[in-house]
């Protein structure tokens, strides 16, 4: 039986005061409908949008970035802090494989990485919690800076937007700033860059529409774009060409997962390759998935790394961060308390969530509280020793959104907010967006388990 507290009060002054306009100059017009004739949102999103926008102020936009830019720095520093410096053992800790290991380690000698992340999060009604943290170039949710565009075609939320002067972030934007300067050293001086927007063979045949809207979209940002999987190249001189056109840079969207089948690998090889002589750039390196996995996020939660934080860190990480662990059959702390991990996890059924360390998408993810207690047993069971975490369950609270009778409506939201590098005038913010449930205990709020999509604008004082 699944139990649920009540939810919290409502986070958003400005939700609230967004709602209350609307009811006092209720508009004629739709506000979906600009996304909804889109086709570049329809392909994305096909018509789920909510009905407006969620808004962060400006102090919590800032604490967030601040936190993220923390939590980045310590998931970047586990191989010294943690295991001498190796990033074959944080590897194979999170459970990666000799070959995916291999591959990621040699990828790591190549060029730079700088931040580039979606940290998904709930707002427990006093703050933000982070559940994941996807630090890869294969981040969805490009498209954001268009709902936002879209949403502003109602006349009520451009004029509310304009009057307490909110703002959004172009997303795709903050990604092609954090390619330039990763992969300046490849860049011509004297013309577009050619850049590829890369997936492997059987993902690119599912992908592939979206990622040719985002290869297009690139012009917009003075890119030449093309959108292949691994098997389209061909290396003459041992640089990337395809259609061709002589490649400057590949956009990687194949993620680890994907590296376990030795063809994929195979294709990898001479890509690779062309990137350690300097022949071509690749955006994100592959050891960016290193540290964007959910096992990471386990070891900064761990009570034995607490000595390895300052202060602030640790600060920041009890903060942020819901208790994370390995599924081990070891003693660890909860609260304070001294308990066996796998008597706690079937004590505790209805406050945990078990998940794989490496899969993307919400796959093997299974909520304590959507299970009944024969099944939680035989999944924590199988996922002992296994690249597997257990995390506390965070409870959203709810956020006022107009529904599509001309009300309002309670919503439990999954916060995508984007973290990039920083520069002379910018904190590293890079947009976000949020998928809302109207079922505050559903497994994830995500697209997969119904959820609406919307974006993000900020600003404000409160």
């Amino acid at each position: 039986m699944t139990t649920t507290s009540l939810p919290k009060a409502p986070r958003s002054r400005l939700g609230r005061a967004y709602g209350e306009e609307l009811a006092r100059r209720p508009s004629t017009d739709h506000p979906t409908a600009a996304a909804r004739e889109s086709v570049t949102l329809a392909l994305a999103y096909q018509d789920r949008f909510l009905n407006g926008p969620a808004f962060l102020s400006e102090p919590e936009r800032r604490t967030v970035v601040e936190d993220l830019h923390t939590v980045y720095g310590l998931l970047r520093s586990l191989p010294e802090r943690v295991f001498g410096g190796s990033l074959t053992a944080l590897a194979s800790a999170v459970g990666m494989d000799p070959l995916q290991s291999a591959l990621i380690t040699r990828s790591a000698r190549t060029g730079s990485l700088l931040p580039l992340g979606r940290a998904d999060l709930y707002h427990d009604g006093t703050e933000f919690k982070l559940l994941e943290f996807n630090i890869t170039s294969a981040l969805g949710g490009f498209e954001n800076a268009d709902i936002n565009r879209a949403m502003l075609a109602y006349p009520p939320l451009e004029e509310f937007v304009r009057r307490h002067a909110l703002r959004y972030q172009d997303t795709l934007g903050s990604m092609v700033r954090t390619m330039y300067a990763e992969c300046a050293a490849v860049l011509p001086a004297d013309r577009a860059p050619v850049v590829a927007v890369v997936d492997t063979v059987d993902n690119f045949a599912v992908v592939g529409p979206r990622l040719k809207v985002l290869a297009a979209k690139l012009a917009d940002y003075g890119v030449e774009g093309i959108a292949c999987d691994l098997g389209e190249f061909t290396y003459p001189n041992g640089r990337p060409t395809v259609s061709g056109r002589a490649v400057d840079v590949v956009f990687r969207y194949f993620l680890p997962e994907d590296l376990t089948d030795p063809a994929s690998a195979a294709l990898l090889e001479p890509l690779l390759v062309a990137v350690e002589q300097g022949r071509v750039g690749l955006f994100s390196r592959l050891d960016a998935e290193l540290y964007g996995n959910k096992g990471t996020l386990a070891m900064l939660s761990d009570e034995r790394h607490r000595d390895l934080l300052d202060a602030a860190e640790l600060a920041c990480i009890d903060r942020l961060l819901p208790w994370t662990r390995y599924v081990r059959p070891r003693t660890t702390d909860r609260a304070g308390s001294p308990v066996d991990t796998l008597s706690h996890a079937l004590a505790h059924q209805h406050e945990l969530i078990l998940k794989p360390t490496l899969l993307h998408g919400g796959k093997g993810i299974v909520a304590g509280w959507t299970a009944d207690a024969a099944q939680w047993e035989r999944e924590v069971a199988s996922a002992m020793d296994g690249p597997f975490v257990l995390q506390r369950r965070v409870r959203p609270a709810s956020e006022p959104f107009p529904d599509s009778a001309g009300g309002s409506q309670e919503l439990f939201l999954n916060w995508g907010v984007y973290l990039g590098a920083r520069g002379a005038d910018d904190d590293g913010y890079a947009g976000g967006f949020v998928r809302g449930s109207t079922d505050p205990a559903v497994g994830v709020v995500s697209m997969a388990s119904g959820a609406t999509v919307g974006c993000v604008f900020h600003g404000g004082d409160h």
